[in-house]
């Protein structure tokens, strides 16, 4: 990370009382109150604060862009001299993908799914005259070298959905670094990575950063990421600046109350349960399960089971099996060899064959809510469609039925009911997919790396909330997550993958109690601390 102490070189990005409006139901009103920013070439500023502080909105506008219905309301954005404020599109987009990069939070809703990965890596180099196409292609293997990605001279030539979510984030780090752009905006780029693959995209986006002299805003709600990251860190609350330093005095001494209470959270953890009674029956058992995609195997005998009240988190990396598993027990993924049982029962193995009862047992909520909330639908039908089709329920009781599973997640029916999801914050969003999964009254919810995109402070609360619900309605969960913090807060059982198989499986108490096995140790050995020489260290040590 750079010195920028003593610059004396003139910043390549300013933001002077940058003031930026948001548009509801016709009405503008200021959602950022006079921003000022300074980056110079080969410095990293991180950018963090809770849902809704206006990170987001302020890295866009480094490119002088605004999402729909925000507008630029006032001050000056001056980009190696340009004024982009007053700049014409066609200066704009010249700018954009050229010499200024984004990499954007959900890779999933980035990329075009018809176009395989080459092809979308290819275009920005080739339309901006940087490269010809081949040179592009054997750029885009190298890049994706580095990033890690298994196969690197194939994976290219895949199509998004043929990826997993961590490889496709990795993916459009390497699309983002084609032009060697000389800002790059990355908005929450590792929240899709386990932790072993998030230390490689680190080391690599700070490696190019320092070897092209790249200026970057970090944004992330991972506050042992943004040390490792930044040279600098912003706080923002509700579009204001809270306050600003280098790193090292950041996380030594912050000044702000606000800034202190970032620093205090995901203390949270469940209160531990009593252990399972002998010839308990599992609400969920996974026996000797073979699966995969055309002729290949990716899971490999995998046995595990879920009991009532009970939080099992199944943690490795991506490519793991995780949300493969997930498939398989949803009947979306039949299995080549095992079976599924529920409450002792076997599972039809493809969910065409599944009762409508069998269906509405299991639910599941999704990773990316943006994704997974249909943006057409006002939240009565997303919550009320479960209810109708498992439950029949129409009319009034269908209407009570949604207000009353917005109240047990904590949001206020007459203020949302008939709000849309783009009308709602990622932790509001998240919200509603629980309340979605409750309205079938499962007895058991896969929750898919369902905090990782939150904010440290929003996902705290998603967390008691799953526990609140569990206690209440005698849950039984499944938690696919890559972040051993959340693993700590909320899980009874982990379940270790790797490559498709279980290498490890046992009481959260004892994964977390040395001796480990090898993989374990590497994936708790991999977890970020509050230090800024973390990175440095692990990485030295690993070599």
């Amino acid at each position: 990370m750079s010195d920028t102490s003593n610059d004396t070189r003139d910043p390549l990005l300013t933001m002077r009382n940058l003031r930026i409006e948001g548009r509801a139901d016709d009405t503008w009103g200021e959602i950022v109150h006079g921003i000022d920013l300074d980056l110079y070439r080969g410095e990293v500023l991180g950018l963090i604060g809770e849902s809704g502080a206006g990170k987001s909105t302020v890295g866009l506008a480094a490119m002088g862009f605004t999402r729909d219905g925000c507008r630029i309301s006032g001050g000056e954005i001056r980009f190696d001299g340009i004024d982009l404020t007053e700049a014409s599109e066609a200066t704009k987009r010249h700018l954009r993908g050229a010499r200024i990069a984004y990499v954007a939070q959900s890779a999933a809703a980035s990329f075009n799914p018809a176009h395989r990965l080459m092809d979308q890596y290819c275009e920005t180099p080739v339309q901006h005259g940087v490269m010809g196409r081949t040179e592009a292609e054997n750029d885009a293997v190298d890049l994706y070298r580095r990033m890690q990605l298994p196969d690197p001279e194939q994976i290219g030539f895949r199509y998004p959905h043929q990826v997993s979510g961590g490889q496709l984030q990795r993916a459009m780090t390497a699309m983002a670094m084609a032009c060697r752009p000389d800002l790059i905006i990355f908005d929450e780029p590792t929240t899709a990575l386990d932790v072993t693959t998030q230390i490689e995209v680190l080391a690599a986006i700070r490696n190019i950063v320092e070897q092209f002299d790249t200026a970057a805003i970090y944004i992330t709600h991972d506050l042992a990421v943004v040390a490792q990251m930044a040279d600098r860190i912003k706080v923002l609350l509700r579009g204001d600046e809270v306050e600003e330093a280098d790193t090292r005095s950041m996380l030594a001494q912050p000044r702000e109350d606000y800034t202190k209470s970032l620093w205090a959270v995901r203390s949270y953890a469940r209160a531990e349960q009593p252990p399972v009674a002998e010839g308990t029956v599992p609400v969920v058992s996974i026996k000797s399960i073979t699966a995969g995609y055309g002729t290949v195997d990716v899971l490999k005998d995998v046995s595990f089971d879920i009991h009532q009240r009970r939080t099992v988190a199944v943690v490795g990396e991506s490519g793991s099996g995780k949300s493969t598993a997930a498939r398989v027990i949803t009947g979306l993924l039949p299995p080549r060899e095992g079976e599924i049982r529920f409450d002792g029962e076997v599972l039809p193995p493809d969910y065409r064959r599944r009762s409508r009862d069998q269906l509405r047992q299991a639910q599941m909520i999704y990773q990316m809510a943006d994704t997974a909330l249909n943006p057409k639908l006002r939240i009565r039908e997303l919550i009320g469609r479960p209810a109708q089709m498992y439950l029949g329920l129409q009319g009034r009781k269908l209407t009570d039925r949604i207000r009353d599973l917005l109240s047990l997640i904590e949001l206020e029916p007459d203020e949302y009911i008939d709000r849309l999801p783009s009308e709602l914050s990622g932790g509001q969003k998240q919200r509603i997919g629980i309340a979605r999964a409750l309205a079938a009254e499962p007895k058991f919810i896969i929750c898919d790396e369902v905090t990782s995109a939150l904010d440290q402070l929003v996902a705290e609360g998603i967390l008691k909330l799953l526990d609140k619900l569990q206690g209440e309605f005698d849950l039984a969960y499944m938690f696919i997550t890559h972040d051993l913090a959340t693993v700590k807060a909320i899980a009874d059982d982990v379940v270790v993958m790797k490559e498709g198989r279980v290498v490890e499986q046992g009481l959260k108490a004892d994964m977390f109690r040395p001796p480990h096995d090898p993989y374990t140790e590497l994936l708790l050995s991999s977890v970020p601390e509050m230090d800024p020489d973390w990175l440095t260290n692990v990485l030295s040590d690993r070599t």
